[in-house]
């Protein structure tokens, strides 16, 4: 496949608002999907008219209206006011969730526990399921052990796949992630009957804000560029 084949939206040329994904008549670089996959573009708006997918959608935008203030004000200047949790929180109501699956891992057992306690005094019913659940030992998927974290002893392996299931049997609504690591987020995804949000990602360095790395890339962190 040609690279001009392959949509390339981070690569764009023009500056946000003057985009054609933005702003109608706007402009479109090479790899822009909106100019270029049409069919795709049509077949996507189909999708939003499904029953089971429109009011999501409308919600969701909804939401995200509402986390800026004084919008009515011109000139306008963004002001946002509301924290991801309060979105997360907001906009399970909108949908009329009442069960909440909690998925976290145990690095982050102690936010985990605060985060329960705040959706249960909104008013929800919270199932949450821990990344070791099972207990199963590392050894059931092949790791060896000088693969382990702590050499020489038992190790459970995270579980994302039975969180999952846990969470269908206890049939929860809308599922919140905290914390799971790249690649057990990825099967949580997979093996989930609901949908599913993030409150937040694990970075072990960065205190768990890897933009961190991202911002200072051109500094602290040029150590990421490979030359």
């Amino acid at each position: 496949m040609k690279k001009k084949n392959i949509a390339q939206c981070a690569e764009c040329q023009y500056p946000v608002q003057e985009r054609v994904c933005t702003t109608p008549g706007g402009k479109a670089s090479t790899g822009c999907p909106s100019a270029s996959k049409k069919a795709l573009v049509q077949k996507a708006s189909n999708e939003y008219r499904t029953d089971s997918i429109a009011e999501f959608a409308r919600q969701a935008s909804i939401q995200e209206g509402e986390c800026y203030s004084e919008r009515e004000k011109r000139p306008y200047v963004m002001h946002p006011v509301k924290p991801r949790f309060i979105e997360i929180v907001e906009f399970a109501q909108k949908m009329g969730y009442r069960r909440l699956g909690l998925i976290f891992c145990l690095g982050l057992a102690n936010e985990a526990g605060i985060a329960n306690r705040l959706f249960k005094s909104h008013g929800f019913e919270v199932v949450s399921v821990a990344c070791k659940v099972g207990g199963v030992p590392k050894e059931e998927i092949g790791i060896q052990e000088e693969e382990k974290i702590f050499i020489g002893g038992h190790e459970s392996m995270c579980n994302p796949i039975l969180q999952a299931m846990v969470a269908n049997e206890e049939k929860t609504e809308f599922n919140v992630l905290l914390g799971l690591c790249v690649g057990h987020d990825s099967l949580f995804f997979k093996y989930a009957d609901a949908p599913t949000t993030v409150l937040a990602v694990k970075d072990r360095v960065t205190g768990h804000n890897p933009l961190a790395a991202l911002y200072t890339s051109g500094s602290y962190y040029a150590w990421l560029n490979k030359t």
